[in-house]
């Protein structure tokens, strides 16, 4: 067998394992079957750095677990320290030996240690052994090399390993959902996995035909019960969330795309998932990450239906006693939230899922703490009791009583602040020495507009558009755009609405306009793909011109623009689609236009724009992402992605030093907008405006109330000034913390 064949087998089994601990195992049966040895051994590091035997094939079987090293301790502990291979003939020989009791390795002289490192940290060392006295050869020692750095990326790693003692308080990492602190018991929510469904052949497919319209209307009667049971609870802003289930379940794109796969022979489940999986991976392959998370609500529909189907209707596992408690489940729906009594749930803990999901949305207008995309860990159990850290995104099992006390305290402090915020709404989010900055919400479902007013934003600083056109099996209408639109503009009639004209291309691609790209990023997007398309263009203009007319709140926002022409071009179709309008009889007001700042070439190119231009906004994410040449949703190297990079803060300030000159109106919208330290820079290099998700909006109103704008024009200028990002983070939260605001530094 091929050299690359073995590495391919072995990291593919090993990244297929069910768990953890199945992993480690599978990484150690398959190098002692590949190679010429006696012994596989791998160690992960914990978090004091001890390497810790968590696996191996020839070791005694109750080391494992056991087994721990100091860092820098023996051989291994040399490997990890130097970052290097530490290849012996004879181990006991060599002046780093550490003999381990427990493991019987006297039986073995021949070691091979590997480095498992994994951005820039070594998170463990791959060991092999033989029986007798021998090196390996240049060959195996890079094959082990080649495969330890290939595993680097697909084994388990921090405290994951701790499962192998169920009884140990241990700490999953994932996603911060939802801020907050909550204690309670985990209640696992019965998952019904409509990809686990297998294919057989539809026996009457009338009857299916039938089955599948009576189970749309079961489960469209069964939403409208779960947002009637919320909205009676906490009103409109949370029973929005239902609306896109809602839409989905009424889109014929979706419905009658699983009746063709039944009229082809599918029977019924395995329709579902098909058309399910299609959506969902449409969604999955978008760049953009708020659009990336609608797969998920694509999900949890199609689980729903399935589970209907089955006759489960949303229902949960067996629940603990009565107390607080926990939702656990691989996908937490809205659905099940819904069912869950109010007074009883208290945090959410999601194996799958992002911030930007409807789980997370819904959380955050629940004001209910939330982890999501966390490693699912087999063995949890209904009744375990387990912190949610909505702040640090982490999920602690089995927490003792010294770790409970520690989080009761910070959850009553965290519950002080709650009711401090709630009394900023209607306040003006001015800086003690009297500087106002203005705060306004993103969104990009109607179910998302309600929660931006209910914090207090003075407006939507970016509407994304492009979501009717990813739930239509055609492109929208210039009537079904523009009753969208017009919905978004009456609910913030009387503050600004900032559109983006439709940003869609290779990394957001359509189902019914397929593109393929290998690099979608630098490619068919944005306002390239409108011009390249003027009539799609011209169709929405016309419905956010309609949709404006006699609100007079409009700005349109258009995406990654870098030269001149693509500007004037994008103007002269706006003048277009005005005079059409006016012949036709519509009263309508040409709308101020301005760009997103998101390609480097705009920056130095703004004063040629100056009279093209009635505003401008930074989009941070882009622009940082563009800047560092790191793509923020790789996990290879997404560990190195900062906006607080003194590249990016120094592009930034003269973008604001450019548009004050120009004297252009200047706000900025992305992550940045909702990271307090980066706020604090960003208010002093002096922009005024910030866009944010309506669930960040109080706390970063709180700040804003609470730092002199002079003190944080200090603080940028020394920003400015400084080399390194992470030194730049720790002086500003020291400020914060000075200033009696470390419940926003996580």
């Amino acid at each position: 067998m091929s050299v690359i064949l073995k590495l391919t087998r072995i990291v593919q089994a090993a990244a297929e394992a069910e768990s953890p601990v199945a992993q480690v195992r599978v990484i150690v049966d398959s190098i002692r079957g590949a190679m010429d040895i006696d012994a596989c051994n791998l160690y992960l590091a914990n978090a004091s750095d001890e390497m810790v035997l968590v696996a191996s094939h020839g070791l005694g079987e109750a080391a494992i677990g056991k087994a721990r090293l100091p860092p820098g301790t023996g051989l291994v502990g040399l490997a990890a320290r130097t970052r290097h291979p530490v290849n012996v003939a004879d181990a006991a020989s060599h002046p780093a030996f550490h003999y381990v009791p427990g493991t019987r390795e006297e039986r073995f002289r021949s070691f091979c240690g590997v480095p498992l490192v994994r951005a820039g940290r070594v998170i463990g060392v791959l060991v092999t052994q033989s029986r007798k006295r021998r090196q390996l050869s240049e060959e195996e020692e890079a094959f082990l090399v080649t495969l330890g750095t290939q595993l680097a990326l697909v084994v388990a790693t921090g405290d994951d390993w701790q499962q192998l003692d169920a009884s140990a308080t241990r700490t999953l990492t994932g996603i911060r959902g939802a801020p907050g602190i909550a204690l309670g018991a985990a209640c696992l929510c019965e998952d019904a996995d409509l990809y686990a469904v297998t294919d057989m052949p539809c026996s009457d497919i009338e009857r299916a035909l039938f089955e599948w319209r009576e189970l749309v209307s079961a489960v469209q009667e069964d939403v409208r019960l779960e947002q009637r049971s919320l909205g009676a609870e906490l009103g409109r802003e949370v029973s929005a969330v239902f609306d896109a289930y809602q839409m989905l379940l009424a889109d014929p794109a979706l419905t009658g795309a699983v009746e063709h796969a039944i009229r082809e022979g599918h029977h019924l489940p395995a329709a579902l998932k098909q058309v399910i999986q299609h959506f969902a991976e449409l969604f999955l392959a978008m760049d953009d990450p708020y659009l990336r998370a609608r797969h998920e609500d694509i999900h949890h529909l199609g689980n729903k239906l399935y589970g209907a189907w089955r006759g489960m209707r949303g229902s949960t596992a067996e629940r603990p006693p009565p107390g607080p408690k926990v939702l656990v489940g691989s996908q937490v729906s809205v659905s099940d939230i819904a069912l869950m009594p109010q007074d009883e749930l208290v945090g959410i803990v999601c194996f799958q899922g992002s911030s930007l999901s409807h789980t997370a949305v819904l959380a955050n207008a629940l004001g209910i703490p939330a982890v999501v995309g966390v490693r699912e860990l087999k063995g949890v159990y209904n009744g375990e009791p387990l912190i949610v850290d909505g702040f640090a995104g982490e999920v602690i099992l089995q927490p003792n009583a010294s770790v409970r006390r520690e989080y009761r305290r910070l959850a009553a402090e965290e519950k002080q602040l709650r009711g401090q915020l709630q009394g900023l709404r209607d306040k003006p989010a001015l800086t003690p020495d009297g500087v106002t900055v203005s705060l306004y919400a993103n969104s990009g479902l109607l179910a998302d507009i309600s929660p931006g007013l209910a914090s207090g934003a003075e407006g939507l600083g970016l509407y994304r558009t492009e979501i009717p056109f990813m739930v239509s099996e055609t492109f929208p209408s210039e009537d079904e755009q523009c009753h969208i639109y017009r919905q978004v503009l009456e609910a913030y009639r009387g503050k600004s609405v900032y559109m983006r004209v439709l940003d869609i291309g290779g990394d957001k691609p359509l189902p019914y306009f397929p593109i393929r790209e290998e690099n979608p990023a630098l490619g068919w997007r944005g306002i390239r793909f409108c011009l390249d398309n003027i009539s799609l263009l011209m169709t929405q203009l016309r419905a956010m011109l309609r949709a404006a007319s006699g609100i007079g709140n409009l700005r349109i926002l258009v995406p990654m623009v870098a030269n001149t022409a693509e500007l004037s071009s994008f103007h002269a179709i706006l003048a277009d689609a005005c005079s059409q309008l006016v012949e036709e009889g519509v009263d309508v007001v040409k709308p101020p236009v301005g760009i997103m700042v998101e390609v480097p070439a705009a920056i130095s190119q703004l004063p040629l724009w100056r009279a093209q231009l009635d505003f401008i906004s930074i989009g941070s994410n882009d622009l940082s992402q563009y800047l560092l040449a790191l793509d923020r949703n790789n996990p290879r190297v997404s560990a190195a992605y900062d906006h607080i990079h003194p590249a990016v803060l120094r592009e930034i300030a003269r973008i604001v030093e450019s548009a004050e000159g120009l004297e252009l109106p200047l706000s900025l919208c992305g992550e940045m907008s909702s990271d307090p330290a980066a706020v604090v820079l960003l208010l002093g290099m002096g922009i005024r405006s910030l866009s944010m998700s309506a669930a960040q909006l109080p706390r970063i109103k709180w700040l804003v109330r609470s730092i002199r704008a002079e003190d944080a024009r200090y603080l940028s200028r020394q920003a400015l000034a400084m080399g390194d990002g992470d030194a730049i983070r720790a002086m500003v939260n020291e400020k914060l913390r000075e200033l009696g605001l470390a419940s926003l530094v996580h």
